[in-house]
């Protein structure tokens, strides 16, 4: 009994062993490739059985061949060089062979702000500062900024009036008050830089721009931005005894109520639909007609223009060309006049113009 109890207990820890191997041990037809720097594991074997089956069958097999898969990738880590962190033994993985697309786009390098530009122009080079600065009224090294601050003024009970100024104006709140135009100007600041780096243009004021002088277009647009600013578009707004209508006043819009006339809805809608689904394009006959007349009158028009300029063409010629000469002149083609200025011809009465009678005298 005792021989057998043993033999028992050696072939149920044999077939233990052998189930451990059979779960770490997997075989494959064709090799699996391992790109163990993004932990992925590519399986082109075809899967057999698959067609065939549903419901849980077809879930199992799915579920074994994952099990399958995820053990030699397991199986390949371990074969990579570990070590011991911090009561943990971890792997070093290698580089990724297989290069994976983001998941959204890289980020672009920030904008320079106006200062950064200006410094970058001029090759002005930041100097970092210390957070630590020492304080002589206290006597111990402080922060430069924020809470217990260096040289905090915010903490002196007592403010010297200075010279010149109104000896009854409270300088604790002219002190606050400088610091939240500091603190605006500074919000300005950067909301312009952004502003700036997304190409986006600020409005102005209301047309009026940070100078000396305004124009009298700039004022103007001011006050119209200035009276339509109102609930009711500048509609109850009192108006000056000449002052003109402003050009263009804005309108509110009218929307439809939640709760109203369905019986009108419906058919605004199926009119909406019929248009849409119609294949011929509604045509308005009136302004088809009218376009088209507007086309043959221009047509004419530039005919009648064109044969205009051609007699006119026509009518210079024959001025020039078949002009008759007068007695004794110059045209060509003509008889000479009675002592005209011709080419072996006595002179005669009536030769060129401005001559006496008798034509030329000689010496």
């Amino acid at each position: 009994m005792e021989t057998r109890s043993v033999e028992e207990v050696l072939a149920k820890a044999e077939r233990a062993e052998a189930e451990k191997l059979r779960l770490i041990t997997v075989h494959k037809d064709l090799e699996l490739e391992f790109d163990l720097g993004n932990l992925l594991a590519t399986d082109r074997n075809p899967p057999t059985g698959l067609r065939q089956r549903s419901g849980p069958a077809l879930e199992a097999q799915l579920q074994g061949l994952a099990r399958d898969n995820v053990q030699l990738l397991i199986n390949q880590l371990w074969q990579l060089p570990a070590e011991r962190v911090e009561e943990a033994v971890v792997a070093k993985l290698p580089e990724p062979s297989l290069r994976l697309p983001r998941e959204k786009p890289l980020p672009k390098p920030r904008p320079l702000t106006r200062w950064q530009q200006f410094a970058q122009l001029k090759g002005i080079r930041p100097r970092k500062k210390t957070s630590l600065v020492w304080d002589e009224e206290s006597k111990q090294w402080r922060r430069r900024w924020g809470y217990q601050r260096a040289r905090d003024d915010t903490k002196a009970w007592l403010i010297e009036v200075p010279g010149g100024a109104d000896p009854n104006e409270d300088q604790f709140a002219k002190r606050l008050q400088a610091k939240k135009e500091r603190v605006a100007k500074n919000e300005l600041n950067r909301l312009r830089n952004i502003a700036r780096a997304h190409k986006v243009q600020l409005p102005s004021q209301g047309g009026m721009h940070p100078t000396g002088y305004q124009s009298r277009h700039e004022l103007s647009k001011a006050m119209q931005v200035a009276k339509v600013s109102t609930a009711s578009v500048g509609r109850f707004q009192e108006r000056l005894p000449k002052e003109k209508p402003p050009k263009g006043p804005g309108k509110k819009r009218q929307f439809q109520p939640n709760i109203g006339d369905f019986a009108a809805e419906k058919k605004s809608q199926l009119e909406l639909i019929r248009v849409m689904n119609s294949k011929r394009p509604k045509m308005d006959v009136t302004r088809a007609t009218n376009k088209q007349m507007r086309e043959e009158d221009r047509e004419e028009a530039a005919k009648k223009r064109k044969m205009a300029k051609a007699g006119n063409r026509k009518g210079h010629r024959g001025k020039r060309k078949g002009r008759p000469p007068g007695p004794g002149g110059r045209g060509k083609g003509g008889p000479p006049g009675p002592g005209g200025k011709r080419k072996g011809g006595p002179p005669g009465v009536g030769g060129k113009k401005g001559l006496r009678q008798g034509g030329k005298r000689r010496k």
